[in-house]
C-alpha cells in the first residue's frame, strides 16, 4: 500500500477486472464505428478517404484529445474508488500544488 492518498491501491483481480471491462467497452464501440463507416460508405454518402481525411482533421483531433481527458479522469476516479467529482485526480492535485 502506497503513502500517498491519491495513488490507487489495486489488487490484481481488480485490475485485470477493469482491463476486461475497457477491452469489452473497445470492442463495442470499434464494432459500431465499423458498421457506420461501412453503412455510410456503402449508401455513397462517403469514402473511406473522406473518413480518414476527416480524422486527421484539426477539430476532430482537438475533439478527441478533449474526450479522452475526460475518459481519464474518469478512469482515474474509478482507479482511486471514488466516484465523487469533487475529489481531485492525482494530476489535478498535482497541479494545485505546484
Amino acid at each position: 500500500m502506497s503513502d500517498d492518498p491519491l495513488a490507487p491501491d489495486l489488487d490484481s483481480g481488480r485490475l485485470a477486472a477493469l482491463v476486461f471491462e475497457l477491452a469489452s467497452q473497445l470492442h463495442a464501440e470499434r464494432s459500431a464505428r465499423i458498421a457506420l463507416e461501412a453503412a455510410l460508405i456503402r449508401a455513397g454518402i462517403t469514402t473511406e478517404i473522406e473518413i480518414n481525411q476527416a480524422a486527421e482533421a484539426p477539430l476532430t483531433r482537438e475533439t478527441v484529445a478533449a474526450a479522452l481527458a475526460r475518459s481519464m479522469l474518469k478512469l482515474m476516479r474509478v482507479l482511486r474508488e471514488s466516484d465523487d467529482p469533487r475529489t481531485p485526480t492525482r494530476h489535478e492535485a498535482e497541479e494545485r500544488k505546484a
